[in-house]
């Protein structure tokens, strides 16, 4: 239905371009204002929130990675005995006992990696698929003005890689906090035991390196930001020429189209270097940490030996457990910049889950039996930033079993006034009636309960012909009533003709079927719903005058005892509505019978002489 609102639009145009609540992530630090950080700590609640609902595995993968950083100042440990015990003769069972140990801490470890790797895996996949769920029960409930500013590229965006980078981000955050940090903080306690001046100067250089990454952390803020648009941007722009292939093709867009993606690709190339060199430059500025740490220590532990204060074994274990703790730092020296690739990206998937739905505040049903009777009394609408009204103070009735059908220059605002039935566009001023019932009043799955839609643009999914004729309430409709539909709609003959008779795919927005075909498909849909009140938005101006037949011929039989409003660009196919209203810059100008318009003169009569003298 979304198809009726858009029409005449492209899908170029950005989606949410009203101001984003909260700019704050993408400034530096030193220039953000104060609620910068309680917002980045409210998107942490919402991201953690979710993680958590998964707790029972994540209590287990954080047992099982405490057990995998346990081993680790275990093994440093073994090197004290084994140097000053075991290549002595002292301790013959040392033999034996220390390698059979090490085997046993390695298993051990690697029993505990594999547990918290797949317990971590389920609980991300978890979070992944309730989070695209919600994304997308939020989408197919926003307000129909949030598609007319849409932008495929940036949906598609939210729902592939960002959702991803937020989910795998805060997994791995979580590794390493877990994993990382309790190694580090075992190792670092072992080195205390044996040693705590030459620790002491470990805990020197270590904040000393987390204040340099800070530096680069700021940075890589401002970057991840700029990837996530550009990576919009790009999807866009593949998209667009998966959908314009043909066009491309006839008017030899191929340079132009090169250009552009070019164009996005050199600049999505230049952020991810940008963020590959903030992220590399810490690994560098580490190891001269590193190096001045050892070189530091070694001075001090030759003094220590010199005096007898460390043997061969205690320093041997000590650097042992030394050179494990690099590695632990170094990951959680990285995790910064995945924790700002997901912050980026979860405040945009947030923004979309936060988006204000259709209103539906109606409490309201129409009574039983619907007659569908539809009176417009005073309507009046202005989009934002218009110039001038849509419609202003439309006014008309169509009696239960009437055509009305709307004609008009383009811009006159019958699709909006259409529109406005299903409440996709709402009036400022007026009200719309159903039966004496004000539609404002109704719930919208009520409402639309009663509405069947037949449009130019034919909406199918990619499912079979059956699966798209009894598509949402009609899902539990049988063979023989999807049978009757097709045959009210002229398509038995063409349906029995392919091998898989109504269980034939469509294909890709019906890419299977000719445009006459999907038309009356569309009609076969409106059929088997059954719905009192019918709107038919151009639904023959796109065919030939063979298919328009056909068409034409379905719908005859759809319109049978059910109010209709017709949107209609040919005017030969609303000569028999039993009321044609002329719409001009939102204002009725004329109305009556085909008959009474020509013999008036006016507006319709132009219209009608001036495609009479076409045909």
């Amino acid at each position: 239905m979304v198809a009726i609102v858009c029409k005449g639009r492209t899908v170029q145009s950005r989606l949410w371009q009203h101001t984003r609540r909260d700019r704050t992530l993408t400034s530096d630090s030193s220039h953000a204002p104060a609620g910068a950080q309680p917002v980045q700590r409210t998107i942490w609640k919402r991201i953690y929130s979710r993680v958590g609902s998964q707790w029972k595995a994540l209590v287990l993968a954080v047992v099982t990675m405490a057990g995998a950083a346990a081993t680790q100042p275990t093994l440093a440990i073994i090197m004290k005995p084994l140097l000053d015990g075991g290549f002595s003769g002292a301790k013959p069972s040392y033999v034996w006992s220390l390698p059979l140990a090490v085997i046993c801490l390695v298993l051990l470890r690697g029993l505990c990696t594999f547990c918290s790797g797949y317990l971590l895996a389920w609980t991300a996949n978890n979070v992944l698929r309730d989070l695209r769920r919600d994304m997308f029960d939020r989408l197919l409930r926003l307000p129909d003005h949030d598609f007319k500013r849409g932008d495929t590229g940036l949906l598609l965006n939210r729902f592939t890689v960002e959702t991803t980078i937020v989910v795998s981000s805060a997994t791995e955050v979580i590794t390493a906090i877990v994993r990382e940090g309790l190694t580090v903080i075992a190792l670092i306690c072992v080195l205390l035991y044996m040693s705590w001046p030459l620790t002491l100067i470990i805990l020197i250089m270590l904040p000393i390196s987390v204040l340099i990454a800070q530096a680069f952390i700021r940075r890589l803020r401002r970057i991840s930001r700029e990837t996530v648009a550009t990576n919009a941007e790009l999807t866009r722009v593949v998209n667009e020429g998966i959908e314009g292939q043909r066009v491309v093709k006839l008017f030899d867009g191929f340079d132009m189209e090169t250009g552009r993606f070019a164009k996005i690709n050199a600049r999505l190339r230049r952020f991810n270097m940008r963020a590959a060199i903030a992220d590399a430059a810490l690994s560098p500025i580490a190891q001269m940490c590193i190096a001045v740490s050892v070189a530091a220590i070694i001075a001090v532990a030759l003094g220590q030996a010199n005096h007898g204060m460390l043997t061969v074994g205690g320093f041997a274990s000590f650097m042992a457990a030394l050179a494990q703790i690099f590695d632990p730092v170094r990951r959680l020296s990285r995790i910064a910049s995945k924790t700002q690739r997901m912050l980026v990206a979860a405040e945009n998937v947030f923004e979309l889950i936060d988006q204000p739905i259709e209103n539906d505040a109606g409490p309201q049903v129409l009574h039983q039996p619907v007659r569908g009777r539809i009176e417009f009394r005073g309507v009046t609408q202005r989009f934002p930033d218009a110039e001038r009204d849509t419609l202003s103070q439309i006014s008309f009735v169509i009696e239960p079993g009437q055509t009305v059908a709307l004609v008009g220059r383009s811009g006159s605002g019958k699709t909006t006034l259409a529109n406005m039935l299903p409440r996709f566009v709402l009036p400022d001023s007026g009200e719309i009636l159903i039966d004496g019932q004000p539609i404002s009043s109704l719930t919208l799955r009520d409402l639309r309960s009663h509405l069947s839609l037949v449009s130019q643009e034919v909406v199918l999914f990619d499912d079979s012909i059956a699966a798209n004729v009894r598509y949402g309430v009609m899902g539990q409709a049988d063979e023989t009533q999807v049978r009757q539909a097709l045959a009210a709609a002229n398509l038995t003959e063409f349906v029995d003709s392919l091998p898989q008779g109504i269980y034939s795919p469509v294909g890709e927005k019906g890419s299977r079927l000719s445009g006459g075909q999907r038309q009356r498909l569309a009609i076969a849909r409106a059929l088997i719903k059954n719905a009192p009140i019918l709107i038919l938005d151009e639904a023959t101006s796109a065919l030939d005058n063979e298919s328009e037949r056909q068409v034409q011929i379905s719908l005859e039989r759809l319109m049978q005892g059910r109010s209709t409003l017709v949107i209609a660009h040919r005017l030969s196919t609303v000569q028999n509505a039993h009321r044609i209203i002329v719409l001009d810059g939102g204002r009725i100008l004329e109305q009556g019978t085909h008959a009474e318009l020509l013999a008036l003169g006016g507006v319709y009569a132009s219209l009608y002489n001036m495609q009479f003298r076409e045909s």
